[in-house]
């Protein structure tokens, strides 16, 4: 272990050495982490901290702990920034996936659409392009989006290959993405919709929807994605902005 990390404890420890392993591709997913035993053995610690180590690659999202069985790695979760404009290729780039996508249906509709975020509703003016689409991070279902691009902006947009990034494409046009408003909420995925991730059972989900502005007041996509809540982790980051002495009030 690193003597920078000597100062922690070691249940902490010796989870970073497991972590980098899996990091490493040493434990892959489905393979079961060393057992409390092994850590006693090759750390010589007691059994109490042994259990913390494990238990805290449970609580990190790392591995999960089958009762009578022992402590198994998990599909890590990938997680996405909320307060960053990230496409979803290169979220899972740096997340270290490969990402592949499906192109489930292209339409192209004379009527615009509208969409309420955060109590102010937008409208996009039509005609847009309605793309549905599959993405996946190492052949694995992750989510599905439905995308309606205003025509005004990409024409043609309905002839060019979808099966990459968007914002790569809108770039070609010459449109710089320059505000994202979004909202989350917590879903569920019944009957039809399990089919699109190839599951069997009812799961947690994320439902995204947002408008993405390519100017003041200029709208160029509304979206409605969902996301496997079982795959994915959403990060928010905040900081007070108010002068410090009314902070600390």
């Amino acid at each position: 272990m690193a003597k920078s990390q000597d100062s922690l404890p070691k249940y902490y420890r010796i989870g970073q050495d497991i972590i980098e392993s899996i990091r490493a591709g040493e434990l892959s997913p489905g393979e079961r982490t060393p057992s409390e035993n092994d850590l006693i053995e090759r750390y010589g610690v007691s059994n109490t901290t042994a259990r913390r180590a494990l238990a805290r690659l449970e609580q990190t999202g790392w591995a999960r702990r089958v009762k009578g069985r022992g402590t198994f790695v998990c599909a890590r979760a990938v997680e996405r920034s909320v307060d960053r404009i990230l496409s979803f290729t290169r979220n899972m780039l740096q997340e270290g996936r490969e990402p592949s996508t499906e192109v489930l249906d292209v339409q192209t509709r004379r009527r615009g659409r509208s969409l309420t975020i955060h109590g102010r509703t937008y409208r996009l003016r039509g005609p847009v392009c309605v793309i549905e689409r599959m993405r996946y991070a190492d052949g694995t279902p992750m989510m599905k989006e439905t995308r309606y691009i205003a025509e005004r902006f990409c024409p043609g947009i309905e002839e060019r290959d979808l099966t990459g990034s968007l914002y790569a494409i809108y770039r070609d046009y010459g449109v710089e993405l320059t505000e994202i408003q979004q909202m989350l909420s917590a879903v569920t995925l019944e009957a039809g919709e399990l089919d699109w991730f190839g599951l069997r059972e009812p799961v947690p989900a994320f439902c995204v929807e947002g408008v993405t502005f390519c100017g003041k007041e200029l709208i160029l996509e509304m979206e409605r994605s969902i996301y496997r809540g079982d795959m994915y982790r959403f990060l928010v980051r905040a900081s007070d902005s108010r002068p410090e002495a009314e902070a600390e009030q």
